[in-house]
Order: structure tokens, then C-alpha cells, then sequence
């Protein structure tokens, strides 16, 4: 497996981004290993919050909740996707598979931090990935909060306008990171947050994660990824422990994805659930500080 590894000075003076990054080695899957980056923000000794990004995103995603879920004491871990932010990217499509994200996450989360008493926030793949964690092994976490996400089987019929976005990322000449976060956010980004979404791919020899992601959501039976995603819907059903919707109110892509979480999961009965007003499909960048707050309030609310 060939990577790319982004240049450290492209991650330089960021606006609203001054948190130190930390690095572990994970198995690549094919004989070698891979350095994913994440911050670790807030007391080592707190209980964590483990927040995942989806495509194209890193972590930087998450700048605006981080300093308020910190404030209220929590102990905040942010990965890197592989393929994303300051982690290293593999160069061929094929070198990425939805099995190998849960794995190399798996490694980070499990292995490397072996994170216990974890609350989890998970929008787009960040949920796809960070629900199968949460399946493989519940014991781990206290308390589950997803937006803007979903766990797909194969077995619904995907919005037309995924469909349009799946279509979009496979035969677009130019994949503008920068530019397509901006146009799926209410609010406009300026310049310099535009340019930090764009900072981990210096051309596109670094971007084949972020343009094969969206063709391995899993939209047939018949996907490698069907089978295992069922299973971990099966888990998901009997997870008893707090479990908490709060998708946004313009999202075109997710609107409705959060009533198979609210109306099949043991443990999303008699929660608050939330819809998020203002926020697009990065509602974080919208709406960061009010998510922060929610969290915060729904960790609190289940001690």
C-alpha cells in the first residue's frame, strides 16, 4: 500500500484550530501500518467523547464544539479519518474499503486509546463507522448520539439526492473539499475556513479517499458490507443504554434518517431527540456551539 502524507506546514495557523496533534500506528490492513492523527483534548482522566467526521471533512469539523464539551470537563478525542486531516492517504480507491475504516478506527479507538466509558457523537460516515464500533463491542460506551447519519443495510431505497451526490463524486474532473463543504452549510465559510477543509490535499494524488467514500455506502443487499451492517443493527436494537437523534432541519441528504434510530433502538425510547434548526448537512459548522450544549446537557442528564 502506497500512502501520501500531508505536509505538516499545511496545517499551519488554522483559524479556530490551535489543538496539539497526536498520532498512533495502526495495521494498514496489507502487511504494513498507517499513522492516523486525533486530538485529545480536555482532562485525561475524564470520561470521554469520542467525535467522528464524515466525507469529506477531518477534524477540524469540530472546532467549535471541542472548547465547550472541554469547559464542561469532559475529556474530547477527535480522529482523523485514514484518507483525511493530518492522517496518512493511501494513493489507489481500492486501497479503501467500509471494512478497513472500521478497522483502522477499531485499532485507533480500541487498541491504541482503549477507550471505556466513552460517549460517541457520529455525523455521516462517522456514524456508518462509529455505530459498527459502537456493535462490535457496547460495553465500551455509555451513551450514544448520532446526526445527519444512518447505518444502511441495502434494503431501503437511498434519497435521490445521496444518489445525485454518489454520482456527483464519482465523475466530477474536480473535487473541490473546500467548496463542497461550504455549499452543504447554511452559513457561508469564509475564505480561511474554506482553505483549512482544502489544507490536507495539497492536489488531488492525495484525494482518492475522499472521492471513493461515497460509493461504499452500502446501497444493496448485495454489498460486501450489507451482511455485517445488519448485524450490527441487531446489537444496536437491544442497546439499552442512552441513545440520542439530533439531525439537522435542511439536510437533504439524511431528512427522515433519524426514525429507524428512534423507533428501533431499545435505548432511543423516552430520549429527547432533537431537531437541529439552521443546520445543514455540516450542521457542526452551523450549529456547533448549540450541539456542544446538547451534548453536554444529555451527558449530564444520564449520568
Amino acid at each position: 500500500m502506497q500512502t501520501l502524507r500531508t505536509p505538516d506546514d499545511r496545517f499551519a495557523d488554522l483559524p479556530d484550530y490551535p489543538f496539539e496533534p497526536h498520532y498512533a500506528e495502526v495495521p494498514d490492513g496489507d502487511g504494513g501500518t498507517l499513522r492516523v492523527h486525533y486530538l485529545d483534548e480536555g482532562p485525561a482522566d475524564a470520561a470521554p467523547i469520542l467525535l467522528l467526521h464524515g466525507e469529506p471533512s477531518w477534524s477540524y469539523l469540530y472546532r467549535f464544539m471541542i472548547p465547550p464539551l472541554v469547559a464542561a470537563g469532559h475529556r474530547v478525542i477527535v480522529p482523523d479519518q485514514v484518507g483525511f486531516g493530518r492522517s496518512d492517504k493511501p494513493t489507489e480507491q481500492s486501497d479503501y474499503t467500509y471494512a478497513r475504516h472500521v478497522a483502522w478506527m477499531s485499532a485507533l479507538v480500541f487498541d491504541h486509546l482503549d477507550l471505556t466509558d466513552c460517549t460517541f457523537f457520529g455525523q455521516d460516515w462517522g456514524g456508518l463507522i462509529g455505530l459498527r464500533l459502537v456493535a462490535a463491542q457496547p460495553e465500551r460506551f455509555a451513551r450514544v448520539a448520532v446526526g445527519n447519519t444512518g447505518l444502511p443495510t441495502g434494503d431501503q431505497q437511498p434519497s435521490e439526492a445521496f444518489l445525485r451526490w454518489q454520482q456527483f463524486s464519482q465523475t466530477t474532473p474536480t473535487f473541490d473539499v473546500g467548496f463542497l463543504i461550504n455549499a452543504a452549510s447554511v452559513r457561508d465559510l469564509d475564505p480561511a475556513e474554506v482553505a483549512a477543509y482544502d489544507a490536507p490535499f495539497p492536489d488531488d494524488s492525495y484525494k482518492a479517499g475522499a472521492r471513493i467514500w461515497p460509493a461504499l455506502v452500502v446501497t444493496s443487499p448485495d454489498d460486501p458490507e450489507a451482511g455485517p451492517n445488519k448485524e450490527a443493527w441487531e446489537v444496536l436494537r437491544s442497546f439499552d443504554k442512552p441513545f440520542l437523534c439530533c439531525f439537522s432541519d435542511q439536510d437533504p441528504v439524511t431528512a427522515g434518517g433519524d426514525k429507524p434510530f428512534r423507533t428501533l433502538i431499545a435505548g432511543a425510547q423516552g430520549q429527547s431527540h432533537r431537531t437541529i434548526e439552521g443546520g445543514g448537512h455540516f450542521f457542526q459548522e452551523d450549529c456547533g456551539p448549540e450541539l456542544a450544549q446538547l451534548l453536554n446537557d444529555f451527558i449530564a442528564g444520564t449520568l
